[in-house]
């Protein structure tokens, strides 16, 4: 069993390991590592740098690290990531929410309306775009829907974790197959990178993110023309759908619900200020 060492020391040892495997983020995913793993805050290593850190506190530590060198994203490691201020559990079949993706959820209240919506989140993955929209509409509810067990289980306990279980149910289903009823509110986060350009990806994300939440089809469309053609029949008159978008997918996801017969309603950029979001209506 390794030896007790000092925070302080633990946190440098840490920084530097990361920094030695070329990773940019050295020193915020090691104080992550230690942190968690510890229990203690920023400022315990301010106010007490010279206390212990336990052995097997150690060798936790020490795992970890060995996996961010590997390049395996730090919330995969630690098993959970903060989106639009909550909580959410991450699994291998999920794909890690990111920030960009809190757009959505804010795209989606401003249009959205209050009272007793029914939300449909397709392709729920983690379940972070439902769970964030029941946590701010109080009175709606929604549905989940997934082809991986492992997914519908994570979004599940997510929904758990932040108090929106009730309202929240999970439904298998390849896309809109087993979906029943209406719905006020359609989101989903499709994949939507391009099969040739996954090679191409960051090897934190080819490498650990489920190839079938990334893989769009031959031109990354695949997944807007099937949410497009099947989205009529469970959208209500007065509802609106909303997509995430790769940067350069506007016109191209545009066209494609148009020809379905929906209307462009609004568009959202990202913090880097591409194109994030697109927004429909049924048109008339």
């Amino acid at each position: 069993m390794a030896e007790p060492v000092e925070l302080g020391e633990t946190m440098r040892r840490a920084k530097r390991r990361l920094e030695e495997a070329g990773i940019d983020s050295a020193e915020i995913d090691a104080r992550l590592i230690v942190e968690h793993v510890t229990g203690t805050t920023r400022l315990d290593l301010i106010a007490r740098p010279d206390q212990l850190v336990a052995g097997p506190h150690v060798e936790e530590i020490e795992a970890a690290l060995a996996r961010r060198a590997g390049r395996e994203p730090v919330h995969r490691i630690l098993g959970t990531r903060e989106f639009y201020g909550l909580p959410m559990r991450i699994s291998v079949g999920t794909l890690e929410p990111r920030p960009d993706t809190e757009v959505l959820v804010d795209a989606m209240l401003a249009v959205a309306g209050e009272g007793a919506l029914r939300i449909l989140d397709l392709g729920t993955g983690t379940g972070a775009i439902l769970v964030a929209l029941l946590a701010e509409l109080p009175q709606a509810s929604g549905v989940a829907v997934d082809v991986s067990d492992d997914a519908l289980e994570t979004a599940a306990a997510n929904a758990d974790l932040n108090g929106v279980a009730d309202r929240f149910r999970t439904v298998k289903s390849d896309w809109f197959a087993g979906v029943a009823g209406e719905f006020d509110v359609i989101v989903s986060n499709p994949p939507y990178i391009a099969t040739r350009d996954i090679a191409d990806l960051d090897l934190d994300v080819r490498g650990f993110d489920p190839p079938a939440a990334l893989d769009g089809g031959p031109d990354g469309l695949d997944c807007y023309r099937t949410i497009a053609t099947g989205a009529g029949a469970h959208l209500t008159s007065a509802g609106s759908i909303g997509v995430e978008i790769g940067h350069d997918q506007k016109d191209a996801v545009t066209a494609i619900f148009e020809s379905a017969g929906f209307a462009y309603q609004a568009a959202r950029k990202d913090l880097g200020g591409n194109d994030r979001v697109l927004i429909f209506r049924r048109r008339g």
